[in-house]
């Protein structure tokens, strides 16, 4: 995430310690040590409850935007090198909607006068756009482009050629309501982000490097624009900073929209994206591409992280510079001891400082993924910002929901603890595979209960594939402290499977 202006004097200490994950260096990692196993996940809040997500955010995600925004952006150490350098042109309209009728005196939005050409215009595009996203062409055509108000203000969807309206244009229609922009300060800190509407009454998931400036503050002020151009203050309602979410409530709102969430378990490399947010604090942004890759995991420095997903979980601490990094969009990096490994949807839909906690949308309109992290081609230590070259990464919706709903219900989220350490099986001598490699068990644990033993190789973890360790710890921490995963190993040439119960990691 990055800060769109600068309010801070204190230089950053450069990343360039960041650890990368090179695919043969070998490095312990570890799954913290073992703990009593809690209980799955907790349930949504009742509908009754202002914690009540609406119909829309419910809405088709079985469980489950560091790229910029703030004052940290970008991402981190990939599992493996990206497949493409190369950036992907990017349809760089910024479409951008709005939500209910201005009166004509309001201060910034002044009523525009619409000729009969030009609402007969809109009501095309606006049939269009509903066929194009899927809605009842009366009733959806009307609400994303009402008649009632064409506006020089920012957040008017453009529709200046009613005869090209494409399938980008109707995504923007659809998404850019439910995503806002977030500033943070604190003293002379400060920084934008971007964030996804939740609920009609003000909550809002975003990242925890957005919120807490990564890591430096702890009770910052917040103030959030909706795309419509309301100012409402905000309160963290909780931070989850084992993968970077945090969710955040709007004071006195109402009638916001919320997202409606896709599931990121279905998605196919080669569909559709939309990335939309404020880079540079440019808000109501919209890029679009394609998924680039699924299956990823990335490792991303972060002072932020808890002091117990750290060194003995990150097998490539100290390893010199990487390609991934977050960035503060003015060159200046913050120094962090401790990372985070986080399961990601890789896309190509361009992703700048200021888009960390914003939507990554599917050709529907519904949400696929927070966007998180970017690579960069400067490297660690350039002194230059570092911007979309076409690698981005985003949280997956199917964890961005399990983890919000249990912000939402208790304060914070549960995370799943395997009780082994692991390492790079390809780092190891004598391995002749990828996976991730068990150096050892910690006695009585989830992973000595399911039968693991140390020099097993994990290939498989919960039906995702794994090539290394920060693939399983991505994908252990991805799951509620309590849940059932299926586990596929390897020992002296067999193939072998099982079931591990996994613990709760102590944060």
């Amino acid at each position: 995430m990055s800060e769109n202006v600068p309010t801070s004097n204190d230089p950053h200490g450069s990343a360039g310690d960041e650890p990368q994950r090179p695919p043969v260096p070998a490095q312990p990692a570890a799954d913290a040590a073992a703990t009593t196993p809690a209980e799955g996940s907790a349930a949504p809040a009742p509908a009754s409850t202002p914690a009540a997500a609406p119909q829309g955010y419910a809405a088709s995600a079985p469980s489950a935007q560091q790229p910029y925004g703030g004052a940290h952006p970008y991402g981190a150490n990939a599992t493996t090198a990206p497949q493409h350098a190369a950036t992907t042109p990017h349809h760089t309209a910024t479409a951008t909607a709005h939500g209910a009728a201005t009166d004509q005196g309001s201060q910034g939005q002044p009523s525009g006068r619409i000729g009969a050409g030009k609402v007969v215009g809109i009501m095309v595009a606006a049939a269009l756009v509903a066929a194009l996203v899927g809605g009842a062409a009366g009733a959806a055509g009307a609400s994303l482009f009402p008649q009632s108000v064409v506006t020089t203000s920012p957040s008017t969807v453009i529709v200046n050629n009613t005869d090209s309206v494409n399938q980008t244009t109707a995504i923007a229609a659809k998404v850019v309501p439910s995503v806002v922009t977030i500033s943070v300060s604190s003293g002379s800190s400060g920084g934008t982000g971007s964030g996804v509407v939740l609920t009609a009454d003000g909550y809002v998931v975003t990242n925890t490097h957005v919120v807490t400036l990564d890591g430096q503050v702890a009770d910052p002020e917040l103030t959030v624009t909706t795309s419509d151009g309301k100012l409402y203050s905000a309160e963290i309602v909780g931070t989850d900073p084992t993968y970077d979410l945090a969710v955040i409530k709007l004071t006195d709102a109402s009638g916001l929209t919320p997202i409606e969430f896709a599931d990121s378990t279905k998605l196919n490399v080669g569909d559709q994206t939309a990335a939309v947010g404020a880079p540079l604090g440019l808000p109501n942004t919209v890029t679009a591409g394609i998924v680039s890759a699924l299956n990823r995991s990335i490792q991303i420095a972060s002072s932020a992280a808890p002091e117990g997903d750290s060194q003995e979980d990150s097998p490539q601490q100290g390893q010199g510079d990487s390609p991934f990094r977050f960035d503060f969009g003015q060159g200046q990096q913050q120094s962090a001891t401790r990372s985070i490994s986080i399961a990601v949807i890789q896309t190509d839909a361009a992703i700048n400082p200021g888009n960390s906690g914003g939507a990554l949308a599917n050709g529907d309109g519904k949400l696929i993924g927070i966007n998180v992290a970017i690579a960069s081609t400067g490297g660690a230590s350039s002194a230059s910002p570092a911007g979309s070259i076409g690698v981005g990464f985003s949280i997956p919706s199917v964890i961005v929901k399990r983890i919000s709903d249990e912000i939402i219900e208790n304060g914070k989220a549960t995370h799943g603890l395997l009780g082994a350490i692991v390492g790079d099986a390809a780092a190891q001598p004598n391995v002749t595979m990828l996976g991730a490699y068990i150096i050892e068990v910690t006695s009585g644990g989830p992973a000595d209960a399911a039968g693991l033993k140390k020099g097993d190789v994990v290939t498989s973890f919960n039906g995702f594939p794994v090539t290394d360790a920060t693939d399983l710890i991505a994908q252990v921490r991805a799951l509620a402290a309590g849940s059932t995963a299926p586990i596929v190993y390897v020992r002296d040439g067999k193939t072998i499977s099982a079931e591990v119960t996994l613990g709760s990691l102590t944060q």
